[in-house]
């Protein structure tokens, strides 16, 4: 048979977890090629890419679709199981479509704040919208979730990894590019609230403090936070600081870091970390490259 739509292995990933234990993404795999009792031949098909198969970026999908719906979670890498709302409406599997995972608040946002389709159905109509608008909006939902999975690898990181990772993402975006150890992590026991220190510029004329913190992605950093870390810059003299987390700012902390007078300390918050390291390539690859073209009317102008 033919290799079924994402939206139609939202049944399967129920029953594969409906012994309510953690299961690896490959026994998930393997129960719906047997549901569906699809060949090896089917399975090994791939996208036009050539990169992935159709079978394993289904599946992909469908996982991500009642994650984001809250009905099944990744306790560890590479695993899943049904949370409390899985079991729930585990009885009502068979009627579970992506009408239904609209019901949810953490499906809508992810339609939502990736400006995806505003009604998302199980037959995925893009008949109103251009090609090119069906295409972008599928880029964004590909980046919103590449974000999410980062996130998760990022927060398997031991806080010193952590520290680390911020340090080489400010290389990668240019600081202290050039000169050797231009940036490093402090030590742990006596930091002073800092976490790190990385040049501004090749010369190394000044230094940008860095506090990291890798909280849970809903956890809020508070103005008191943000005040501690402006007196350890104000302990090392310095004026520049970068505050990252990898959950969000309070208002209280934003406009205390805006109105902040004879230093300068940025705030990115755990969206923007994610938004970062994709655009700059750090802990993800390129898996694909699209090139969308156009006719050049100047060169039909000129004489040939």
């Amino acid at each position: 048979m033919a290799i079924p739509k994402y939206n139609e292995m939202y049944a399967a990933w129920f029953r594969a977890l409906k012994d309510g234990q953690v299961h690896h993404i490959n026994e998930i795999k393997e129960y719906i090629k047997e549901e569906f009792k699809l060949t090896d031949e089917e399975i090994a098909q791939k996208l036009p890419s050539g990169k992935q198969s159709i079978f394993a970026n289904r599946v992909g999908w469908a996982k991500t679709y009642l994650k984001k719906a809250g009905l099944i979670e990744s306790p560890i890498r590479g695993k899943c199981v049904l949370t409390k709302e899985g079991k729930r409406v585990l009885p009502q599997a068979e009627l579970i479509n992506n009408d239904f995972l609209m019901k949810y608040t953490g499906f809508q946002e992810f339609i939502s704040t990736s400006k995806k389709l505003e009604n998302i159905k199980n037959n995925d109509n893009y008949e109103e919208k251009s090609p090119l608008e069906n295409f972008e909006e599928a880029y964004h939902q590909i980046n919103d979730t590449l974000a999410d999975e980062l996130m998760e690898e990022v927060m398997a990181l031991a806080p010193v990894q952590f520290e680390k990772l911020v340090i080489e993402l400010l290389l990668k975006m240019g600081y202290g590019s050039g000169i050797d150890d231009a940036g490093v992590v402090t030590q742990q026991s006596s930091d002073g609230g800092i976490d790190g220190i990385i040049k501004e510029d090749q010369l190394g004329f000044s230094s940008i403090y860095i506090q990291a913190k890798q909280w849970d992605k809903n956890a809020t950093v508070s103005r008191p936070e943000v005040q501690k870390f402006a007196g350890a810059l104000q302990g090392e003299k310095a004026s520049k600081g970068l505050f990252i987390t990898t959950g969000k700012f309070t208002a209280g902390a934003k406009e205390y870091a805006q109105t902040l007078h004879g230093s300068t300390i940025v705030l990115i918050d755990g969206i923007q970390l994610m938004k970062l390291m994709i655009k700059y390539n750090l802990g993800v690859s390129v898996q694909h490259t699209y090139e969308i073209k156009k006719i050049d009317t100047d060169f039909f102008r000129d004489e040939i």
